[in-house]
Order: C-alpha cells, then structure tokens, then sequence
C-alpha cells in the first residue's frame, strides 16, 4: 500500500495522514470548497477539490471519491470517523473498484449498523442484553403491553439510530403513545428508518466501551476500555481510559465480550463495542461502532499502541503483531472534546473567525486539531475544533495536568466547551469517580460557569495588577541604574 485517500476532513484526516506519512505512505485529500485551505489539505501530498461545502455536495458523494481515488492510482481508502465512515454501500464500492477499504467489511457494517440485527447476530455468543424487544415494533397499541410487561421506565430507542436521535425516555404508561411518535418521527427524519424497538431504561448507567483489533487471519484482542459517561445531549464530551470503576475481573469480562462481539460478525480492523454499565456493576451490551471512534486517543496513550497504523496494517493483509498477553494498561489519560459551542445557552453551536489559537504543550499534553488561527469554523460541519489529550503516571495527575492544559489553551473569536471542560475536572464527583450518564443534567448550569467565570475574572486582575506593581518597580530600578551609569561615564 503506497498510497491512501483519507475520505474526511479536519482533525481526524490530518490523523491519519501523520501515520501514514510515518510508514512512508503517501496520501491524498479530498476537500470541499470551503476546505480549500484546511491544513489536512496542505498536509498531503495530493489533494482535489470534490464539490462545494455542503457534505451532501463533497464528503458524501462515494463515488465521486472514488473516482479521485482511481484517477490518482489510490491503493487505499481510510474514511475516518462520520460521513461514508459506517456506510456498507460505500466499502463494497471501494471494494469492487479495487481499492482496499481500510475498515471491516460491508457485510460486517451493515449487521452492526443496525441495533437490532446486532442483538440477533450476537445472540449465540452469550451477551448480556438490557430486557427489551428482539424486533422492530410499528403498532402502538402492541407496544405499549411490551412497555408493561418490561416495567417502566422504559426507552424508545431508534434502530437505525445513533447521537441520542430517535431516542425517548418514558417514565409512565400515560406518556407512552406520544413518545412512541416522536421517537419515529424523529428516526424517519434522521435515519429515513422509523423502525423503533423497546428496552428497560438503566437509570444511573455508566457509558463503557471496549476497543477491539481483528486482523484477516482470526486473531481478535481488545485493548481495554474507555469511560465515556460524561455526555451532553447523549453524545460524549470527555472521555478517560481505564475507567475509575472497573476490577480487572469485570475488565476481562467486559473484554472478552467485546471480542466475541467481534467475532459473531467476522469483524476486520479497529472498533469498538459499546456497554452500560448499572449501578450494580452490571454490563449490557449496547451497539458497536464499526469505525475509529472520536476518542480513540486515550486508547493509544495508555497502550501506546497506533490504532491507525493498525487499521493499515490489518487491511494489508498483515497479522496483529502482539497477543492479548502483551497488552497492559500503561497510565491514565483524559481526553476533552473542544467544539464551537456555547455551554452557557445549552451547547448550541458558535460559529465565527478564529481570531486567537494558541495550544497548550508540556509534557503529557496531546492536541489533535484541524485548524490555525484566522480560519472560520464552517457551518456545515460538526462544530469540533480540536481533541485534547491528557497523559499521567495516574488518574489525579492526568487530571491535573488536563486542568493546566485548558487554562493554556486560548481560543478566541467563538465560544468553545474549554469551560465546560474545566468544570467537569474540578467537579468533586468527577474527581472522585463517582458519576454517571446523567452528570450534566444533575450537576452543570450556566451559572456554573458563570461563577467560575467571576472567580477566574477576580483572580486576573489581581495578577493584572500584581504584574504591574512589580514591573513598575523594575522599570523604576533600571532607570535610575542607567541614569546613574551615564552620568558616570560622561564624567
């Protein structure tokens, strides 16, 4: 493999692209109008323009993609995390013109892309599931007795679903039907798939998830887990790996799941199987992602392994070269996703001109990112500027070293979740370890960071005016030295 088209754009393009460089790969980007000038554009060695900004109209068009890929001689293509990344039509595509897809199979996409063909594919294997229905259910009426039946409270969740879209919690009977609406209203609009199905709602879950490693010759190893619980919207905001809450005997039961998860559907390559974890120590398993996941970087920092150089190795037809034996947890690292969203009026996204991008350094700090100072943030695009990245020796100085990072890290022009970040790493449950999915909901208000906003306000000016005492008087001190220099020489 010489070459490898990355189909995506911003941080994670740019990712991939780092690898292959190392491995001496060479790459090629595609971008859309409003990229043009994206550093994952001018990082690679070959780039073409695909289309205007809308995705629909560049980073969604297949077999556009592919086209560039073969007109360029492309060995490979990585599709990065979103857009084609879990589109089963699109690997076979890629497949059939010739080029190796850098992921699973589509049949494999195409079982784990949907919830409920998940359940029924990995039944044989003896996964733990959360009480629920085996099948999409259409008929209100029917599914309002299977709602009785499991016992409230109870989730709508879409099949086809993911992000928290198609998603309702129903606390009683009487609210049922007009839930059971708008989650297929909402999965219709999201999916263009209003099949729903019915599960018991865990009320303090944890959000674990396990990242698996297959190669084409049958070896499958996991590399231990990820602590995704703190979430806005149902979609993740800071992870950390290992969790704070796992024994190793629930490690390696959650790890040799998560492998025959892989197995039941003839998995190749990097992905990840997604559990909850109740607050009996219990574990469900909930979906699997058929791709890189967001926060794979905490994976790679206590491991120290590449999972994309992985995920190229792998698609060459290499074997995984390590066992499960040699894998061991090395460390604690945080990982803070930094999105153009104001926390203060509910995370709505805040689009505008970078006018001030400094990142933070030192040791242990990571920033995975995909702009420069004077860039817009497009609108068409997840709001996600950058990841940032913690490593300690444990979990307090990860934390610590994650709380200097944010205070390092200066954006200006757009509102951004840093704050948010900085909360949740002085939060005592947060610190302690003891929180879960609902986090956000029981402990952050703006007036969170409004406060903390006043105390960092204080703080600043009486640095501020420290710093101006103290230069006053150096200034004074060096002046009346050099005065008195002069005149003795002048004499």
């Amino acid at each position: 493999m010489k070459k490898i088209l990355v189909a995506n754009r911003g941080e994670i393009a740019l990712r991939v692209m780092r690898s292959a460089k190392e491995m001496g790969i060479q790459t090629v980007a595609v971008f859309s109008e409003a990229d043009r000038c994206a550093p994952h554009v001018l990082y690679a060695d070959e780039a073409v323009c695909i289309g205007p900004a809308p995705s629909s109209q560049s980073y969604l068009l297949g077999a556009k993609i592919i086209s560039v890929a073969l007109d360029l001689n492309v060995d490979g293509i990585h599709p990065g995390y979103g857009f084609l990344s879990e589109n089963a039509e699109f690997a076979d595509l890629v497949n059939q013109a010739g080029i190796e897809f850098i992921g699973p199979s589509p049949k494999a996409i195409g079982l784990m892309g949907d919830k409920l063909s998940a359940k029924a594919v990995v039944k044989g294997y003896d996964i733990p599931m959360v009480p629920g229905t085996d099948e999409a259910i259409e008929d209100v009426d029917e599914a309002k007795l299977v709602a009785r039946e499991i016992g409230f409270p109870i989730l709508i969740k879409a099949s086809a679903g993911g992000g928290g879209k198609g998603m309702r919690i129903v606390n009683q009977e009487e609210d049922f039907e007009v839930q059971m609406k708008l989650a297929v209203s909402e999965a219709v609009s999201a999916f263009a798939n209003g099949a729903v199905f019915i599960e018991k709602y865990i009320a303090s879950p944890r959000h674990i998830e396990i990242q698996v490693l297959a190669d084409k010759h049958g070896n499958v190893v996991h590399l231990f887990e990820r602590e995704c619980s703190i979430q806005r919207r149902h979609q993740k905001v800071v992870e950390e790996a290992p969790s704070s809450v796992l024994t190793e005997d629930l490690r390696l039961a959650m790890g040799k799941c998560a492998i025959d998860v892989a197995k039941s559907c003839d998995y190749i390559g990097a992905g990840t199987v997604e559990f909850l974890l109740d607050e009996h120590k219990n574990f469900y398993f909930l979906e699997m992602n058929t791709r890189l996941q967001v926060e794979h970087p905490v994976t790679e920092m206590i491991t120290g392994v590449d999972l994309v150089k992985q995920q190229i190795r792998v698609a060459r037809g290499e074997q995984l070269a390590f066992s499960q034996d040699d894998l061991k947890i090395s460390g604690h690292a945080m990982e803070v996703r930094v999105y153009a969203e104001d926390a203060r009026n509910n995370f709505l996204p805040d689009i505008g001109l970078l006018k001030s991008y400094k990142r933070p350094g030192g040791i242990g700090v990571r920033v995975d990112d995909g702009f420069e100072e004077g860039m817009e943030i497009p609108i068409h695009y997840d709001p996600m500027i950058s990841k940032l990245i913690t490593y300690g020796q444990d979990r307090n100085e990860s934390i610590k070293r994650m709380r200097r990072a944010i205070s390092e890290y200066h954006v200006v022009g757009v509102q951004t979740t840093l704050p948010f970040g900085a909360f949740v790493m002085e939060h005592p449950a947060f610190v302690s370890g003891d929180f879960d999915t609902h986090f956000v909901g029981a402990y952050f208000t703006s007036e969170s960071l409004s406060s903390a906003t006043q105390e960092e306000k204080k703080i600043a000016a009486w640095f501020a005016t420290k710093l101006m005492i103290e230069k006053k008087n150096t200034l004074t001190v060096v002046s009346t030295s050099e005065k008195s220099q002069w005149r003795k020489n002048r004499m």
